[in-house]
């Protein structure tokens, strides 16, 4: 069996000439959620990923082999819900306010200018259609926010003890 254990976030540095010819492996979220399983490629062969615990893999991530190849990631179509406001008087405002209350409940949500993705839950969707949005169930890559605190968006944390300018205004304390 092949075995990966490094991680390339979003093919950073890799030509896309490479990218194109090397294989792939599509999961679904909950399998680029574990930092050790094994899966088959795009050519056949089976692999074993190895990866630091935490680490959470996105579509467009690359990983490298011990032999050296490159294995890009696809985020793999999967059943979601897909939530969208009403068109006939629903307002981007009614995605915000969904999106809150999953938050505050903690739910996985890739959030989209007009739309927002989740895991299939049946009180979730009454609850969004109670809302006045609408809610159809699809087959569809999903890629859920990262985190407030996830850097880079792969599943690892980072302190705030040095100096940086991305994101904190310089007036207030970094959090």
């Amino acid at each position: 069996m092949l075995t990966a254990a490094r991680l390339i976030p979003r093919g950073q540095g890799l030509a896309p000439a490479l990218l194109d010819r090397s294989a792939w492996i599509s999961l679904d979220w909950d399998q680029r959620q574990k930092s050790r399983f094994d899966c088959d490629d795009s050519h056949g062969r089976r692999v074993g990923v190895f990866l630091a615990p935490g680490t959470v893999l996105r579509g467009g991530d690359v990983l490298l082999t011990e032999d050296g190849a490159l294995l890009r990631v696809q985020a793999a179509a999967q059943p979601v819900l897909r939530v969208t406001p009403c068109p006939e008087h629903g307002t981007p405002l009614d995605l915000l306010r969904a999106a809150y209350h999953l938050g505050n409940r903690h739910v996985p949500l890739e959030v989209q200018a007009d739309h927002l993705k989740l895991e299939p839950d049946p009180v979730l969707a009454d609850m969004l259609r109670q809302m006045h949005l609408i809610v159809t169930k699809t087959r569809e890559p999903f890629e859920p926010e990262a985190g407030a605190y996830a850097a880079h968006s792969h599943g690892h944390r980072h302190g705030h003890s040095h100096e940086h300018t991305h994101g904190h205004p310089h007036n207030l304390p970094p959090p």
